[in-house]
């Protein structure tokens, strides 16, 4: 059976998303999704700004669509990433007890020293994001 992978941000509509499409073009093999911790954007497609981002650099997040983080993820997924220290917080409020499916997050992988995906949604920095989301993605790859 492929590694399954869940990519965690806030709306699931820039950050998350963005790196389920980088990891799908990198690694086909693997199982993928992503999710947010928030409900705000369920079924909507990826913001705009960043699907023109991505498509720009090869990546098609047009077939996207957001849903809500549950509790059922950590039986569904060997490892979910989140994209910042407070969505991993909100994750780990709704982990299961004896569960122990780890939650890291995302950035750590880029090996820059860099923790946190920032919000391009509130940044407007689509192409940075971007950036740090290929060198993670490059790191993840690397490592599992």
């Amino acid at each position: 059976m492929p590694y399954r992978i869940l990519f965690v941000c806030l709306g699931n509509i820039c950050r998350s998303p963005a790196a389920e499409g980088v990891m799908r073009k990198h690694r086909p093999d693997l199982v993928l999704d992503s999710a947010g911790t928030s409900g705000w954007h369920v079924g909507e497609a990826p913001y705009d700004l960043m699907q023109q981002a991505a498509l720009a650099r090869g990546y098609d997040l047009s077939g996207l669509r957001a849903r809500q983080f549950e509790a059922l993820d950590f039986e569904r997924y060997e490892l979910i990433l989140a994209m910042d220290r407070a969505n991993l917080d909100r994750i780990e409020d709704l982990r299961p007890a004896r569960c122990t499916s780890p939650v890291n997050l995302f950035a750590d992988y880029a090996g820059q020293g860099i923790s946190e995906v920032p919000d391009p949604y509130y940044t407007r920095d689509f192409d940075g994001v971007l950036d740090l989301i290929e060198a993670a993605a490059a790191g993840l790859s690397a490592a599992i």
